[in-house]
């Protein structure tokens, strides 16, 4: 009786950004209905309104464990061969680039640069937007992305004082460090290809392989949703709305342009095709850590990552550390949560594993970079992490002697 009497209480009370208010985790990952799910990041607002959660299934199943079931059965053969067909219709003979790869050098970029290349015999332009602050080990990949692997490169540098307000305001705003840089990453590629003339772009794999939902995989074309606007009203960038930062903050529409995403009119125009490359290739991240390495001379971190157990994941930018720990503060799940759920479904972990893991690491406090991040952008790490006790929901954590928890454990 009084276990049932806490669950009720708990189920009563407020959960933030439009999370579900019940707490499930997937019976064979560590991933639970928290992980916020297809919410381009341009609509963000501070409530997530609209916002969508990991499905999990009456059997208790996520959609992302789902979908590598269904990996399991899907003719890869077939698959390449449609890909063939694809770039077929887009090589170019005259000299020219016919496909784009965003990316920074990580090994999910290089993978999918060089096999392009060398492999099918396409001619990709290579764009990157820069990390906030570079770790030393991601500029050498980045280097040896482009100069080992041969590749031609765009890369935009933001103006460094709108960017830095920006992450700022997005911290403030949304506890979102990361917010700039996947906008940056997200919409510079299509902009790029109307500027260059080039109609292909590959990304790597789908969100769908980490929790969106299942049916964005029934086609290789990205959601237009997520890289193009149909009206700036719309757009929110940092928790705000466009009017609001440029009256409040003294921006200007050319301030925030390289963060807003491309004219859905204009792209379809220039027939323009954003594509999964992981659609047509059976993507393990493993795989393509182990190529990286061997083809363009992609190196791990040289210590393990704070908050999880890996050292090469996301490791090219000083504050995807702090990203991560916040999405532990916000959701209840942290960075080896994310790791080890995807090991899982590949098989590289037991679920038994899995659970050990994020036990261990999940919401460490990433001390190795954060006060040069916030020396970066003008604020002290005390206010960083008051504003992370601000943001957590009610439904996930509790306070007691002075110190947080979580109330709900994967088991």
């Amino acid at each position: 009786m009084p276990e049932i009497a806490i669950k009720a209480t708990d189920a009563q009370l407020d959960a933030k950004y439009g999370l579900p208010k019940e707490v499930r985790f997937c019976t064979r990952c560590v991933m639970s209905n928290q992980r916020p799910a297809s919410m381009p990041e341009f609509r963000h607002r501070p409530d997530r309104r609209g916002a969508k959660y990991l499905h999990i299934d009456a059997q208790g199943v996520c959609d992302a464990c789902r979908y590598a079931d269904k990996k399991e059965q899907i003719d890869w053969k077939i698959r390449e061969s449609e890909l063939l067909r694809l770039l077929d219709t887009h090589r170019c003979a005259d000299g020219g680039y016919d496909c784009i790869v965003p990316g920074s050098g990580g090994k999910d970029s290089a993978y999918a640069a060089h096999l392009l290349k060398y492999k099918y015999g396409m001619h990709p332009l290579t764009v990157t937007w820069t990390p906030t602050l570079y770790t030393d080990y991601g500029w050498r990949n980045f280097r040896n992305w482009i100069e080992v692997g041969g590749f031609d490169n765009v890369t935009f540098k933001p103006n460094g004082r709108v960017h830095r307000l920006l992450t700022r305001l997005a911290i403030e705003h949304l506890l979102h460090p990361f917010q700039t840089f996947i906008l940056g990453q997200k919409n510079l590629a299509p902009k790029m290809a109307a500027r260059f003339g080039v109609p292909l772009i590959f990304y790597g794999e789908s969100e769908a392989e980490y929790g969106n939902p299942i049916a964005e995989t029934a086609t290789s074309l990205r959601d237009a949703s997520y890289y193009t606007m149909r009206n700036l009203e719309d757009v929110y960038l940092a928790g705000l709305p466009i009017p609001a930062l440029m009256e409040r903050h003294g921006l200007s529409l050319n301030d925030l342009s390289a963060y807003l995403p491309a004219d859905g009119e204009a792209l379809a125009s220039s027939k323009i095709e954003v594509h999964y490359l992981g659609y047509y290739l059976k993507w393990t991240p493993q795989e393509a850590y182990y190529y990286a390495v061997e083809h363009t001379g992609f190196q791990a971190r040289p210590f393990r990552t704070e908050g999880t157990y890996s050292k090469y994941n996301s490791i090219d930018d000083k504050i995807d550390d702090l990203h991560y720990y916040t999405t532990h503060i916000k959701f209840g799940l942290g960075r080896a949560s994310y790791d080890a759920s995807q090991e899982i479904r590949n098989k590289h972990l037991t679920r038994e594993e899995g659970v050990a893991l994020v036990r261990r690491f999940d919401g460490e406090v990433p001390e190795r970079y954060v006060r040069e991040v916030m020396g970066e952008l003008g604020m002290k790490p005390e206010q960083f992490f008051e504003l992370c006790d601000r943001f957590r929901s009610p439904h996930l954590w509790k306070r007691e002697g002075g110190a947080w928890s979580l109330k709900h454990h994967v088991s």
